[in-house]
């Protein structure tokens, strides 16, 4: 009777075993790795064929259009109320305008943004909201190419095809204490998307990318210094790398250097470039989305009343590089702002970081 018992109980654990293989997780083997430092050094990126393969299509950049001639009349001497692409000539400005609805709102079309009774009517929103966009990308390009170098963005970096982006986020509600005696979670514990599920604090965006917090929690020498931060700031950090990492498809040893993660000495190039897309992102959603607070309705609104924001994964998509680099700028010049970079040079970079 015993042995019969046991018996039944291996032949339970093989079928509970063969029905985990039937469908086996996301992650699992054959794993690509991709070395990019000293061998034995860590400095490798591991990448899932199966994600990879699933972000091509997303990652695809749209048939490009040849740049058209600035020849002929301005779009502001031809068309009513253009605000802020009148210096294209006519032509460039439908061409624009076609890329656009296309890049956007390929269902509706012109009539997602425009009364099309009147094409110069500002009643809807999403008219007012373009031309905000319009001018924050040309800030983007002109200002920021110390992270979006010559390659730009345009309105489908974010967009996809969508009318609202769909890696955008919002600042969620505090926590309800209740009567307080249930302590303060600190954000934490509640497994949200922007931290991969983890358990760490699910807002590590607000912090950073709206808010000027202090990044680093290592101090500049090995005792405490004025730099010391505080396991929970080190968990709200920790949350925005995973945020990162998630977002570009990458692990840590794309920006750091295993011989020492916080020492900006022997980091790859690829740490510059996010220290200047934080700062970036920060920039555009202070810029140009708050101040947009008034303008979107409220079902286009947080459940705290804020507006949509950017993050890294706005433009990312999970590719290291939005759309794999492909320069979709250089088939819409007329999207490239004027202004010189407002990033600081490497040199002072290194020494800000390190403070």
């Amino acid at each position: 009777m015993i042995l019969r018992i046991f018996q039944l109980l291996i032949m339970l654990t093989l079928g509970m075993m063969l029905t985990a293989c039937k469908d086996p997780p996301i992650e699992r083997l054959p794993m690509d790795s991709v070395q990019h430092g000293y061998r034995g050094t860590g400095m490798v990126q591991v990448y899932n064929p199966r994600t990879v393969a699933s972000q091509d299509a997303l990652n695809t950049a749209p048939p490009s259009t040849p740049p058209l001639p600035d020849s002929g009349p301005k779009a502001k001497e031809v068309y009513k109320n253009v605000q802020v692409l009148g210096d294209l000539s006519a032509g460039q400005f439908i061409g624009l305008m076609t890329a656009m609805t296309t890049w956007v709102a390929p269902k509706d079309g012109c009539a997602y943004c425009h009364n099309v009774q009147n094409l110069a009517d500002d009643s809807k929103y999403t008219k007012v909201v373009a031309r905000k966009m319009i001018e924050m990308t040309r800030h983007i390009n002109g200002n920021w190419k110390n992270h979006v170098a010559e390659t730009g963005v345009t309105c489908y970096t974010c967009h996809r095809g969508n009318p609202v982006p769909t890696q955008v986020w919002f600042t969620p509600l505090e926590q309800n204490k209740g009567a307080d005696f249930i302590g303060d979670r600190a954000g934490q514990n509640t497994p949200g998307k922007l931290v991969n599920l983890s358990s760490l604090p699910t807002d590590p965006l607000t912090p950073y990318l709206l808010d000027d917090k202090q990044i680093r929690v290592n101090g500049p020498t090995p005792l405490p210094s004025g730099n010391r931060s505080s396991i929970k700031q080190a968990e709200w950090t920790y949350g925005l790398m995973t945020h990162m990492s998630n977002s570009l498809g990458v692990n840590c040893t794309y920006c750091h250097n295993t011989r020492s993660f916080q020492s900006w000495e022997g980091s790859p190039p690829q740490r510059i470039t996010a220290y200047h897309g934080i700062r970036m992102a920060r920039d555009v959603n202070k810029s140009y989305m708050v101040p947009l607070t008034d303008t979107f309705p409220v079902n286009r609104k947080g459940e705290g009343g804020d507006v949509a924001k950017v993050s890294c994964a706005t433009c990312h998509q999970g590719a290291y590089k939005p759309l794999y680099g492909y320069p979709m700028l250089k088939d819409h010049p007329y999207l490239a702002g004027p202004g010189k970079s407002a990033a600081a040079p490497k040199d002072e970079v290194v020494k800000t970081a390190a403070k």
